[in-house]
Formats: C-alpha cells, sequence, structure tokens
C-alpha cells in the first residue's frame, strides 16, 4: 500500500511539474516550443513580398516570352481568331492523338455532352436546341456546306480544332469547356459524322 501511495505522489508531483512549467511567468510573449515550424512559415516566398534574389525585387516575375504554363497549349498564340490563322491551322495543324476504339469511343460520348444539342446526335444540324425552333440549324457534316467555304465533309483536323477552340457564327468558343486532348477526340468523332 505504501508504494502505491509513493507511485502516485510521484505521478502527480511529475504532471503538476509539467503544469507549472508550461505556464508561462507573464513577462513573455514566447509560445514556447513549436512542432513543425515550416507549417507555420512556409519554405517558398510569397509572391507578394520582397525577393533580394531578383534585381527588381519582385517575386512573380513574368514569365519569358512564347512560354506555355504548365496544362495549357499554344495554339491561341500560334493560330488567332482570324480567316488566315483558320486557313494556316487547317494545312499545319494535325491530331496528334493515336486512333483507337477506346479515343473513338470518348469522342463520341463528349461530342454528344457538347455538340449534340446544336449538331445533332448524327451531324446533321437536328440537335435538340434547333429543333425548339429558336434557332438556325448548322450545316451538315456530311452534306453542309461551310460558312467559310468548301464542303463540311472536307473539313481537315485544324479546322475544327479551330473552329472548336474560337467559334464560328453563333457558335461559342469550347476553349474553357474541353480540354485539348477532349478537342481532339471530338475531331475524331466529327471525322466519323462527316463519312456517314
Amino acid at each position: 500500500m505504501n508504494k502505491i501511495k509513493i507511485i502516485g505522489s510521484a505521478c502527480i508531483a511529475v504532471a503538476l511539474a509539467a503544469v507549472v512549467s508550461a505556464c508561462g511567468d507573464g513577462t513573455t510573449r514566447s509560445t514556447g516550443m513549436e512542432f513543425s515550424r515550416n507549417m507555420y512559415d512556409p519554405i517558398g516566398y510569397d509572391a507578394d513580398q520582397v525577393n533580394e534574389n531578383f534585381a527588381n525585387n519582385i517575386t512573380a516575375q513574368t514569365p519569358p516570352e512564347g512560354t506555355v504554363p504548365i496544362g495549357f497549349e499554344n495554339f491561341g498564340l500560334q493560330y488567332e481568331n482570324t480567316p488566315e490563322a483558320y486557313e494556316a491551322a487547317g494545312a499545319n495543324f494535325h491530331n496528334p492523338l493515336e486512333r483507337t476504339e477506346e479515343n473513338l469511343k470518348q469522342g463520341e460520348v463528349l461530342y454528344l455532352r457538347f455538340c449534340q444539342p446544336c449538331h445533332g446526335e448524327s451531324g446533321a444540324g437536328d440537335g435538340s436546341i434547333v429543333q425548339l425552333g429558336k434557332f438556325p440549324p448548322p450545316p451538315s457534316y456530311s452534306t453542309g456546306n461551310s460558312s467559310r467555304g468548301g464542303m463540311m465533309k472536307d473539313l481537315s483536323d485544324g479546322k475544327i480544332y479551330h473552329t472548336i477552340y474560337y467559334g464560328l457564327n453563333l457558335m461559342g468558343s469550347h476553349a474553357s469547356q474541353i480540354s485539348p486532348e477532349d478537342r481532339w477526340k471530338i475531331v475524331m468523332h466529327v471525322h466519323e459524322l462527316q463519312n456517314r
């Protein structure tokens, strides 16, 4: 029984010493020891703060001309929204994706999600929005004439991609809604519709 009292008293003394030593003396603003200091003070520079590593002391430097951010593409830098750039894209810009069943299937799903409401399931220009009677039908991919000249069935990879990126007439730009890879998959599916 004596041993239990001694051990209990020792535990209470240690706990009391820990509590007392954790309390400040009221004269300092110290927070004591901190665990994982880098969680409180980030290692990276704050983009709004002065950075002495650069001559102009700015952390957020302007990127070099012509660079492309990760996850973006330079299509908009190469081909502007002009008739000349449309023709250049048609001649020089080709689908980098391999024509596989998986890409074709994904292209069909994306087409149905983004393009079908206007262009229709088969690309005949009879989509659900057109059937409301408030919008004129877009030209058919297999038999229609392009508003830029030529037949819709003759549109190349680059011309279709350019139109998806910038839009045309009543069709708005889909650059912000559809990723570059998905645009190419839609281009594959449009080629399927051109041949029907």
